[in-house]
């Protein structure tokens, strides 16, 4: 490569990593989508809400989730940079934590639509729950144990496209052109783009301080060796494409039903059930034992001004309480 094809080459490269960097940027402000944000606090209006609540409300929206478990991720401790699912992110943050997040949650409405977003918010939205029920009933059927962050994974598996769309104007429909399968249209990407948005989806997973099994899972799910989650995240992905009724490679859904051992016929039952009302076994979301406690200290802390035990302790001996 001559000099100067080499400084073209590397202009170019740096252009792509502004566009990308500030598609990141952008994406601290996604929004959720407002029904979700208020039936999150309306949950707390209520007399009683259990966990298992906050948890369905909060896995039902992309920005909801999203920081939810960030926040969980970044707590000091044990637990720091290694919450996988809504629901320990619940535990680790408290309900309250949760309540205060959604509160200041910036919002957008499919009637009132406005910004660089535009229609993005909810069409992502829609097909990222189509992947979480589809990646739901596929783990009933393969009794999967790590159901909770399956959940997440599901519901973010496409998270790069949302930094792709920011980053570049024609996207995703001068990028993809007349490409049909998800597999054409990520070959297209690549070759149009030089990155794809599993790949940028893993990055911002990183960025975000997510677990590794969680960026792993995102960044691999279109992978041609992908296995485990990845490759049962890659296979919801496509029945939701199929549920929406959208082309698919019946090549490539049997070779992923094959890498996650799921047989023809329990393939074929799969695609028939998914479109009715599921009536298999429901997640059980057991709340921590100490979960009543845990809302007690957070509500003396709040009275007392401290911001964890120690703190608590020391005005309460300060003030001759104890």
């Amino acid at each position: 490569m001559s000099s100067e094809a080499a400084s073209v080459q590397r202009h170019h490269n740096e252009g792509h990593g502004r566009r990308l960097t500030a598609a990141f940027e952008a994406l601290e402000a996604f929004p959720a989508l407002a029904e979700s944000r208020n039936r999150v606090l309306r949950l707390f209006t209520q007399e009683r809400t259990s966990p298992a609540e906050i948890v369905a409300a909060v896995e039902s929206d992309v920005a909801l989730a999203i920081a939810v478990i960030r926040l969980a991720n970044q707590a000091d401790g044990k637990t720091k940079g290694k919450v996988e699912s809504v629901v320990r992110a619940v535990e680790v943050l408290s309900p309250e934590a949760v309540h205060a997040l959604a509160a200041r949650a910036r919002t957008f409405d499919f009637f009132e639509r406005s910004g660089v977003w535009d229609v993005a918010p909810e069409q992502f939205r829609l097909h990222g729950l189509a992947t979480q029920r589809a990646a739901d009933r596929l783990a009933t059927e393969l009794n999967y144990a790590q159901r909770d962050r399956l959940m997440v994974t599901a519901l973010l598996h496409d998270v790069g496209k949302l930094v792709l769309l920011h980053a570049y104007p024609g996207y995703p429909a001068q990028v993809h052109g007349d490409a049909q399968t998800p597999e054409q249209r990520l070959h297209r990407e690549r070759r149009e783009l030089g990155v794809d948005h599993a790949l940028v989806g893993g990055v911002l997973a990183r960025r975000w301080g997510l677990p590794k099994a969680i960026a792993s899972t995102i960044e691999r799910h279109h992978a041609e060796d992908a296995s485990e989650e990845a490759a049962l995240v890659r296979l919801a992905d496509m029945l939701a494409h199929y549920g929406q009724g959208e082309a698919i490679s019946p090549a490539e859904l049997l070779k992923t039903a094959r890498q996650i051992e799921i047989s023809p016929p329990s393939l074929r039952r799969v695609m028939y059930e998914l479109p009715y009302p599921q009536n298999g076994r429901q997640r059980q979301i057991d709340p921590c034992p100490l979960s009543t406690v845990r809302t007690h200290l957070h509500n003396i802390y709040g009275k007392l001004g401290a911001v964890d035990r120690a703190q608590a302790v020391l005005v309460a001996t300060e003030r001759g309480w104890i």
